[in-house]
């Protein structure tokens, strides 16, 4: 079989044949790992015939025109050999369009100067012409031009809200008015996308099974009339089988009395009629998934074969049978959809901004969406990152996302959804592995996280989706651009309007050195931490180390020792940038004196020229230990621990530290 035919259809297909490493080192990609992902994306590759098939195939669909055409207001669009074009306008009428000879044959026309989602027709074939405005909606829309100051949060980690033993959308509204008032306009969230109701240990927030609905663990029963749970857990970290099985107690008793009450249902019967065939196909799920964990099957995998295609019979008749059951996971969405919009509400009564809610990289490939949809999605693939010289073996994240090849022939249908689904309730978005976009790192069933390739995605589309998506919600957008970045990747989401990140042990001279604040790039968002990187306190303290020691994990330096040394100067180089750019003064402190740390690092990334800087609460609190470690499941208390206080902006330390934050960003 001719290696040459195989990798020019790869090539064609969008595979990356040839990459570069984090470390500049060429690689070229197995051939059965080609055939593998090929297959994956719909293209035959095992024969000869089959190559050469599926060739053709990619050269007719390279001529055809797409079923959705992103563009920019007022840009030519080819139409190929179109005798006659026409668009619907708002009005419902057709306007006849000129066609304009094409510099690269065929012909064009002139997109409208209204930015939105028009039907176009071409001779007999119905189209989508999605115009977008150049740049997404910005913080200097939504706040008067000024930067900004942010934080970040873990929702479950609040306190005060009306679930017992986490925080809930309840408790999000609450610390966003407080933190507002503190001069806060941003408060950045972890996933809240719908995990599995019948899984207590599906904790991750990042594997999730549908990014179109909201996990329902989040809403407040209150909204149903249920008196509310009062939060009394004082522990330090979250018992999610306890709280999990507490608060679907909480929720079946307020899904009762809202069916027994003879309150309107307009508002229910709405949402549910809005939500269409996939609230159905996700509600279908949920039951069907409670329904065989009650037999000990832990996965659709596990399912009968009849069950596992949600247009089966099988299906049918279970959904006839279990009406109830579906009803009540409509109510659920429709709770969980009103608390999330009752906590930006909340967030808008003192903040610009408001909640930015964050868009996961993929779902789990036993979740609704892949059960309900998986020609959408990549079959038999799992998303993740090359080895790099942070992670030496790669990252193999178990995860699914959207096919390239399945959004383009669905007019990114799935895409929009959950962009949609993202911004509805939110002032912005944070999208998880924004390189993801352009091109992702997947893995056959099976290979090692070294043995996958990259797969190019329709990176323009989705960039003119997003600023369209972005407009019409005003929704700022922030990128999570970091890891192995593609180059020139940066400056294209910069052009686009969306916020790269830049976090504050990451921005280093070549030498080593700390990058003075007035030098970090404006247009990004800048961060004392992540949710996944060591807090100020615990990097000071070196605790990020002593987790990896213990679970004796491979460090990027081979060993604990070197890890040690590297952290003792790295800790003077922190501190003379702090000192140097008049973000501290004084003598160095001791490993463990992170007091003057936090502060002076707080008042680092609040003095950059960054439109929107941000703290992890954790940092305001001077907590040493950070949400997740990458890498661990069980091993470390990953998306458990809770924050110490209630109220961030009624502690007075908390208060001097944020202060240090929003002092260069006064409203």
């Amino acid at each position: 079989m001719s290696d040459d035919s195989l990798k020019r259809l790869a090539r064609a297909a969008g595979l990356y044949v040839e990459w570069t490493d984090a470390n500049g080192r060429p690689h070229e990609v197995k051939p059965d790992t080609l055939r593998s992902v090929l297959s994956a994306l719909g293209f035959a590759a095992d024969q000869p015939a089959n190559i050469a098939e599926s060739q053709r195939r990619l050269d007719r669909e390279s001529k055809a025109i797409p079923q959705l055409i992103a563009v920019q207001e007022r840009e030519s669009v080819h139409v190929g050999h179109a005798k006659h074009a026409r668009l619907r306008t708002k009005d419902g009428e057709w306007k006849d369009l000129a066609l304009q000879p094409s510099k690269i044959g065929g012909a064009s026309i002139r997109g409208p100067a209204t930015i939105g989602y028009h039907e176009l027709e071409l001779d007999d074939s119905t189209h989508i012409l999605a115009v977008a405005p150049p740049r997404c909606y910005g913080i200097s829309e939504a706040a008067a031009g000024r930067k900004v100051a942010g934080l970040s949060v873990q929702i479950y980690s609040l306190r005060g809200g009306h679930s017992t033993g986490f925080g809930d959308f309840a408790a999000l509204g609450e610390f966003a008015a407080k933190a507002g008032e503190a001069g806060v306009d941003v408060l950045s969230v972890s996933p809240t996308h719908a995990r599995f109701a019948s899984d207590p240990d599906n904790v991750s927030p990042y594997t999730p099974s549908s990014r179109f609905f909201l996990d329902p663990l989040y809403a407040d029963p209150a909204l149903a009339g249920l008196e509310a749970a009062a939060d009394n857990r004082d522990a330090d970290l979250i018992d999610w089988r306890t709280a999990h099985r507490e608060k679907y107690a909480q929720l079946r008793a307020a899904y009762e009395k809202f069916s027994a009450s003879g309150a309107d249902r307009t508002a229910f019967r709405e949402f549910c009629q809005a939500g269409g065939q996939r609230l159905l196909d996700h509600a279908l799920f949920e039951a069907l998934d409670a329904h065989f964990r009650n037999e000990g099957k832990s996965s659709s995998r596990e399912w009968p074969p009849a069950f596992r295609s949600a247009k089966s019979s099988e299906v049918q008749g279970f959904a006839e049978r279990e009406q109830k059951q579906i009803v009540y996971h409509f109510f659920l969405q429709w709770l969980a959809s009103r608390s999330a919009a009752a906590a930006q509400a909340r967030a808008l009564e003192s903040m610009a901004i408001g909640i930015v809610a964050d868009m996961a990289v993929g779902v789990e490939p036993t979740g609704s969406h892949a059960w309900s949809a998986p020609h959408e999605l990549l079959d038999g693939l799992s998303i993740g990152a090359p080895p790099d010289v942070f992670n030496t073996v790669g990252q193999d994240w178990g995860l699914t996302t959207y096919s390239p090849t399945a959004l383009r022939a669905s007019g990114y249908e799935s895409f929009i959804a959950t962009l949609r689904a993202s911004m509805q309730h939110a002032g912005g978005i944070r999208i998880d592995h924004a390189m993801g976009l352009r091109r992702l790192w997947v893995l056959p069933k099976g290979a090692s996280p070294a043995d996958g390739v990259y797969v190019a995605y329709p990176f323009h589309d989705l960039l003119r989706l997003i600023a369209l998506e972005s407009s019409l919600h005003k929704s700022i957008v922030i990128g999570e651009d970091l890891g192995t970045v593609p180059e020139g990747f940066r400056a294209q989401i910069a052009a686009a309007g969306v916020l790269g990140m830049r976090v504050l042990w990451f921005e280093r001279m070549k030498d080593g050195r700390f990058i003075p604040p007035d030098r970090w790039d404006s247009h990004a968002a800048a961060l004392s931490t992540t949710h996944d990187l060591p807090t100020v306190a615990g990097w000071w303290r070196g605790r990020d180390i002593d987790w990896c020691a213990r679970l004796k994990q491979k460090p990027r330096l081979g060993n604990v020792n070197a890890e040690r040394r590297e952290r003792t100067k790295d800790r003077s180089l922190l501190w003379t940038a702090f000192t140097e750019s008049g973000c501290a003064k004084g003598e160095e402190p001791a490993e463990d004196k992170a007091e003057p740390v936090i502060e002076g690092a707080l008042a680092y990334v609040g003095r950059t020229p960054c439109v929107l800087a941000m703290a992890a609460a954790e940092d305001v609190l001077a907590l040493p230990d950070q949400p997740n470690i990458p890498g661990t499941v069980t091993e470390h208390p990953n998306w458990r621990r809770r924050l110490p206080v209630t109220d961030i902006a009624a502690d007075p330390d908390a208060q001097k530290r944020l202060a240090r934050l929003t002092a260069h960003r006064k409203r």
